[in-house]
């Protein structure tokens, strides 16, 4: 989410995945493939909308001079004089370096981590739009596909053959769009395997193939799990970095306002560990040493345990397994802390359990032999199909989605005649794929900024209607009020009017 307003909630949010994620897994990537001794391989989804935020040219501006003001509130508040204050200035400070090294671009980077074959580099639907409830109009999938692809081809000169499908949401049919569209391969929660029709032989530890020509590769439940749960695998142990507890909740509203925030949040900077099961008043402080020690301990176990699962898969089938581990990329760093780190001891360790990194790329280039199979519905949230996105909560999106989407494939079916028009059209596209991100019924399932989300979408859907109005009555649309729209909402430079003709 973008947003033109300096010291924005959505602008923090942003840029302390910077921070915490994105340059420190691009640093650890980098270095791990200049050791001889270490093989290095990721398959990483780049969203559009990510991408999008990574080019844009103001947020690029604000970005050194927001750290530096976290930097400050380290160098000068009382709480921050400790080991955890000084650890995680020095960090901040690696991260700066790090992003004025490259002038900001993290798209070149990962642009020649994919060149050097150490990343498999997969686009996902331009707005992350939860595609199973858009399936009533056909096109508005192929307008969030296409619009992806189209962007992808502009920042990395190629067409993305991967996907990564919003929420690993599958329905019947998705994989015929994807073929039409180009993409051949993504991956499924696992019991959009496991209850394939036919089952397929070997589970989720090998990718199938539909009628279509698209490859599915299936999440195994053991192998996230140690790795994404709080509560039963690695980020809840006591040594870590508590997430939830920030400084910014500590400071007066002076002390905030001087930073340009006007109301108490977090801000990146946490100096608490987990500790155990107490309240976060009563978090003890952070001991860096600590913290890694323990990550090597539990880099090594995780290790050990695939290494367990893999030999016992073999014995029991005479057959090589493939263990995927798919995760939200923001786990490592901003969610989890030392999660970079633990990448980087995997990448470390591996060799001494006899463990090999590839990607889906890698696995398909390969050319093995896939059973043809058709996937079933399924998606990676609560109760494994679409609950978390349609509920009490957030239902009444889906007839906005619906009602929007229709009007949008019959205004691009009709054709339009000047070039005014096809700009009105094409900011109306842009405005419906912002409405339908599968993030903003995220939020309004889990009960978290709920206010924004809603805002949020009548923002986008007010404004699709008031374009697609003016192009159905024929009434002069000030463009002064284009020009508005296009700046603030300005992401999809080449999006294609036509992507939404009827199908």
């Amino acid at each position: 989410m973008r947003s033109a307003n300096k010291g924005s909630l959505e602008e923090d949010w942003f840029f302390q995945a910077l921070m915490e994620c994105y340059l420190p897994l691009l640093n650890v990537l980098e270095t791990s493939t200049k050791k001889k001794e270490q093989n290095p391989k990721l398959t990483i989804s780049l969203s559009p909308t990510l991408l999008s935020l990574l080019d844009d040219q103001d947020l690029k501006k604000r970005f050194p001079e927001w750290i530096e003001i976290r930097l400050e509130v380290l160098r000068t508040n009382s709480k921050a004089q400790n080991p955890a204050g000084e650890s995680l200035e020095i960090h901040i400070q690696n991260q700066l370096n790090n992003w004025q090294k490259c002038n900001g671009d993290l798209i070149n980077r990962f642009d020649r981590l994919e060149k050097t074959n150490v990343i498999d580099l997969l686009t996902c639907a331009a707005t992350h739009g939860y595609l199973p409830l858009l399936r009533e109009n056909p096109e508005t999938i192929i307008g969030q596909l296409k619009t992806a692809i189209r962007e992808h081809y502009r920042f990395f000169g190629k067409k993305p053959k991967g996907i990564w499908l919003p929420e690993c949401a599958y329905y019947e049919g998705l994989d015929k769009l994807m073929s039409e569209c180009e993409l051949r391969y993504s991956v499924l929660d696992g019991h959009g395997l496991l209850h394939a029709h036919p089952r397929p032989r070997y589970g989720v530890y090998a990718p199938i193939c539909t009628k279509n020509g698209v490859a599915f590769f299936a999440r195994d439940s053991d192998s996230t799990l140690p790795v994404w749960s709080a509560k039963e695998g690695y980020p809840g142990n006591p040594s870590y970095r508590e997430f939830h507890r920030d400084i910014g909740w500590d400071m007066s509203s002076e002390e905030l306002q001087k930073l340009g925030i006007n109301q108490p949040r977090p801000i990146g900077v946490k100096l608490h560990k987990v500790t155990g099961n107490k309240p976060l008043k009563e978090k003890a402080i952070y001991e860096p040493q600590l913290a890694i020690e323990q990550i090597k301990k539990d880099a090594h176990n995780y290790l050990a345990g695939r290494r367990e699962q893999l030999i016992t898969i073999n014995k029991q089938t005479n057959f090589n397994p493939l263990l995927i581990a798919p995760f939200d990329a923001e786990l490592f760093g901003h969610w989890w802390f030392e999660g970079p780190i633990f990448i980087d001891e995997l990448f470390k360790q591996a060799s001494q359990h006899e463990i090999e990194f590839t990607t889906l790329k890698d696995v398909l280039t390969a050319k093995p032999n896939i059973q043809l199979t058709s996937p079933c519905p399924s998606s990676w949230g609560q109760g494994g199909f679409h609950k978390y996105w349609l509920n009490e909560t957030n239902y009444w999106v889906v007839n906005e989605w619906s009602k929007a989407g229709k009007a949008m494939v019959e205004c691009c079916s009709n054709g339009i005649t000047t070039q005014f028009e096809l700009r009105v059209l094409q900011q109306a596209a842009r405005e419906l794929l912002l409405a339908q991100s599968s993030d903003w019924s995220f939020i309004l399932r889990a009960g978290t900024t709920t206010e924004l989300a809603k805002e949020r979408i009548y923002r986008h859907i007010n404004r699709f209607w008031k374009l697609i109005e003016a192009l159905n009555s024929k009434t002069p649309l000030e463009d002064s009020y284009l020009e508005k729209l296009e700046t603030e909402d300005c992401i999809f430079p080449l999006i294609h009017a036509n992507d939404w003709n009827k199908y």
